[in-house]
C-alpha cells in the first residue's frame, strides 16, 4: 500500500493545528485553521467551506483530506467567513479577500507559510469563492473548484429548483426561524431548512446578495466569476459529478469554455454519476483518482 493509499483508507496520523483569528467584522472574530505542512516553506492550499454561503464553518474539512494534502508537501489553512443572510454576498467576497490578503501580511513571519506558492481549493459554495478568487486583484497561483459555479444569475439558481421543489415546501415564516439578526460565521445543518425555501422559490442570488436579479443585474456580475473572468485567471482545476442534483454539472462546463476561450490553462475532471459532495467517499475508486489528479495538478502549478 503506498502513502496515498494509505492516507484515503483512514490511517492518519496526528496532525497540529492551529486556530487564529483573521478579521474581526461587525462583532464577529472570523477564524481561520492552520495545518502546518511537514516541510519548511512548503506551498501553501487556502480551504473554503460549502454551504450555500448560508451554513457551515472551517472544521467541515475533512481530515483526511488535510492529511492527504499535506504528506504531499503542502500546508493548508481552513478558513470562515461570515454567512448569509446575516451577511451579504459582497462582505463574504471581502472576507475571502481579507483572509488572502493576512495570509501575505502576517502568515510568513508568524507562522513560517510560504504565501508565495498559494492555491485556493473550495467545495460547492467554496468553489464558487475559490472562483471568485481568480478575479481578485491579489490572484492566487492555482484554483481547484470542486462541484463548484461561476454564473449566479443563471436559470439555475434563479429560478424554482425542480429537484428541491420535490422535497417538503418550507414557507418563508419557517425558513427564517432558522436564521436571524446575529452575525455569525459557523452555521450548523439546521440553517439547510433557509436554503431549501431559497431554492424551492428561485430567490437564493437575491437573498444572499441583496440585489434584484433584474435590476441590479449589473451589480450581480461582478461576483459572477464566468462574467468576469479575464486572461489573468489562474490555472484551474474543476472536478464535478456528472449526476449532480444540487449544482448543475453544465456550471463547470460553461466555466471551462470560458476560461479555454480566454486561454486560461485549465482542466474538468467528470465523474460518471456521482453527485454532489463525491469526495466525501474517499474510500471510492474514482475519489482516490480524482484526487491523484489534484496533487498532480497542484504540484505542476504551486509546488
Amino acid at each position: 500500500m503506498n502513502k496515498l493509499d494509505d492516507i484515503m483508507g483512514g490511517n492518519v496520523l496526528g496532525t497540529k493545528m492551529e486556530t487564529v483569528v483573521y478579521k474581526v467584522a461587525d462583532g464577529c472574530a472570523i477564524k481561520a485553521d492552520i495545518y502546518s505542512g511537514n516541510n519548511e516553506g512548503a506551498p501553501l492550499i487556502v480551504y473554503i467551506h460549502g454551504g450555500a454561503l448560508i451554513w457551515g464553518t472551517r472544521k467541515n474539512i475533512n481530515p483526511r483530506r488535510v492529511e492527504l494534502y499535506r504528506e504531499a508537501g503542502f500546508s493548508v489553512i481552513s478558513i470562515d467567513y461570515r454567512l448569509a443572510p446575516e451577511t451579504l454576498l459582497n462582505q463574504i467576497a471581502e472576507d475571502v479577500q481579507d483572509a488572502i490578503k493576512w495570509i501575505h501580511s502576517e502568515s510568513k513571519s508568524k507562522y513560517g507559510l510560504n504565501s508565495d506558492k498559494l492555491a485556493v481549493v473550495g467545495s460547492s459554495a467554496g468553489g464558487y469563492l475559490a472562483l471568485l478568487t481568480g478575479t481578485f486583484p491579489n490572484k492566487p497561483k492555482a484554483i481547484v473548484s470542486f462541484y463548484g459555479y461561476g454564473d449566479i444569475i443563471a436559470d439555475w439558481y434563479c429560478k424554482p429548483s425542480e429537484f428541491y421543489c420535490m422535497q417538503p415546501k418550507v414557507s418563508r415564516e419557517e425558513a427564517y426561524t432558522y436564521v436571524g439578526d446575529t452575525i455569525i460565521s459557523e452555521g450548523g445543518w439546521d440553517r439547510f431548512k433557509y436554503y431549501l425555501y431559497c431554492r424551492q422559490n428561485g430567490i437564493w442570488t437575491s437573498e444572499v446578495s441583496g440585489y434584484d436579479i433584474v435590476a441590479d443585474k449589473d451589480k450581480i456580475m461582478k461576483f459572477c466569476p464566468y462574467y468576469c473572468a479575464g486572461k489573468d485567471f489562474p490555472p484551474t482545476l474543476f472536478l464535478h459529478g456528472d449526476a449532480d442534483t444540487d449544482v448543475p454539472y453544465t456550471e463547470s462546463v460553461k466555466m471551462v469554455q470560458k476560461l479555454t476561450e480566454l486561454g486560461v490553462n485549465n482542466k474538468l475532471i467528470m465523474l460518471k454519476g456521482k453527485g454532489h459532495a463525491f469526495d466525501r467517499d474517499m474510500d471510492d475508486a474514482d475519489v482516490k483518482n480524482a484526487f491523484t489528479e489534484v496533487i498532480k495538478f497542484l504540484n505542476e502549478n504551486i509546488g
